[in-house]
């Protein structure tokens, strides 16, 4: 008896990869991304949630950098 052999049973395609996401996929994150730069941005918001000066500095540096 001769064994049959084992065939593809759709061709493999040579293009690329077809990935569909939800609109939220990408809205969220970008969302989260702009908050947190808000709150970089404005160092007087964010010293009322830390308390601590040394990271009201720090923003307040990076304020004046990304200024320049």
């Amino acid at each position: 008896m001769s064994a049959q052999s084992r065939t593809r049973p759709h061709p493999a395609t040579t293009g690329g990869v077809d990935i569909r996401l939800p609109w939220w996929a990408l809205a969220l994150p970008t969302l989260a991304f702009i908050v947190l730069l808000a709150l970089m941005l404005n160092p007087s918001d964010a010293q009322a949630a830390t308390g601590d000066p040394g990271i009201t500095h720090l923003f307040e540096r990076a304020q004046q950098l990304i200024g320049r």
